[in-house]
């Protein structure tokens, strides 16, 4: 899946910080499949828009998966990466994970119990009533 820059979902940007909505099925770093990560995608980004000369750093705080959407931090510079990395280690930046659910339950409210197993050539994970091997 190819992600062009001005599709960018871009959240926050300041002389800091970028923050974008990342879309599912888009890397956050590359990997072995050689797909373009939204890493590179930040730098091209930037590049273009500063009309930046050589190389652009931009730093990674956050990461998710790729079969997820959300939102991932990226920073300009290393001292704002170490900033945002000593708020993490702090927990003054909350992380909040939402599931959306295709089933329907009796009721709204309740505990939901299981096993999680990824299944790795699909990239998913599946929930178990019990562990599995």
């Amino acid at each position: 899946m190819k992600l062009i820059t001005k599709e960018l979902d871009i959240l926050f940007e300041d002389n800091h910080l970028i923050i974008v909505n990342k879309p599912c099925g888009i890397l956050v770093q590359g990997d072995k499949t050689g797909d373009i990560p939204l890493l590179e995608i930040i730098k091209k980004y930037i590049k273009k828009k500063y009309d930046k000369k050589g190389n652009v750093y931009v730093g990674l705080v956050n990461r998710i998966d790729r079969p997820t959407s959300g939102i991932v931090i990226f920073t300009k510079t290393s001292k704002a990466l170490s900033r945002m990395n000593e708020k993490l280690k702090n927990r003054e930046i909350r992380k909040i994970y939402w599931l959306i659910i295709s089933n329907k339950f009796e009721s709204n409210e309740g505990t939901l119990d299981g096993w999680f197993k990824k299944n790795s050539k699909q990239n998913k994970s599946y929930i178990y009533e019990n562990e599995q091997d």
